[in-house]
């Protein structure tokens, strides 16, 4: 018989949503957000520059959900124990920035949740050495640095290569797509082997954020209708 449900995490991106009214912002989608997703950006990895453990702070004293924090930033090790304080869940860097195994260990001292974050134009196969060691994959569909990008379709065969090593070695770290995520692109994401999904514009640009936040997860959901329960 078909799956009925199968399991998909959507997580919100609050860089899409209004900062002036930021708790009322969280609440328009916390009941179909299983994660909040948080993009710092230190305007010299990414040309933008946003927010910092403070606000991550303010979120964490208005909910108690999961905050996936994103740090887009040169030197993330210098902010980890500041976003652990402020209560970040997760904190997700980039291995371009190098000094991978470094993160992973300050992460797991500090109880953090651990992330690796990789762009559009590095290879993914940059990612393997840290895959056993980590929670979760997070593979930029867009260019870090700004919202409301295309979808880029490369993200795809990146999110199968990771899905497909999990399965050979058995590997159980989650894997996140992040950029032009919508009804369209969940499915596609989602059959690949994603099974985070990251919106800002597609959720908090429409005039139903809770709604929009639904769909993209039955739009997810949508990639295993076929599946068989085993």
């Amino acid at each position: 018989m078909p799956v009925a449900h199968q399991h998909v995490k959507i997580a919100p991106s609050i860089l899409s949503a209004d900062f002036a009214e930021l708790g009322a912002e969280v609440d328009r989608v916390i009941g179909e957000a299983d994660w909040l997703h948080v993009d710092v950006m230190d305007g010299h990895f990414v040309p933008n520059l946003t927010i910092g453990p403070p606000v991550v702070a303010a979120i964490r004293k208005h909910c108690d959900a999961f905050l996936d924090c994103h740090l887009m930033m040169t030197n993330p090790g210098d902010y980890l124990e500041a976003f652990a304080r402020s209560g970040a869940s997760n904190c997700s860097f980039h291995v371009e920035v190098g000094d991978t195994t470094e993160l992973i260990a300050e992460c797991r001292k500090l109880g953090l949740g651990v992330g690796l974050a990789v762009n559009p134009e590095t290879p993914v196969e940059a990612c393997e050495p840290f895959l056993a060691a980590i929670d979760l994959l997070l593979v930029m569909s867009v260019h870090p640095g700004f919202g409301g990008q295309s979808f880029m379709p490369v993200a795809v065969d990146k999110i199968a290569w990771a899905a497909n090593i999990a399965r050979r070695d058995g590997l159980e770290f989650e894997i996140e797509v992040d950029g032009g995520i919508d009804v369209d692109t969940a499915p596609i994401t989602a059959a690949a082997g994603a099974r985070i999904f990251v919106a800002g514009s597609a959720i908090f640009g429409s005039a139903d954020p809770l709604g929009a936040a639904r769909d993209i997860r039955i739009a997810a959901q949508s990639a295993f209708a076929d599946e068989e329960i085993p």
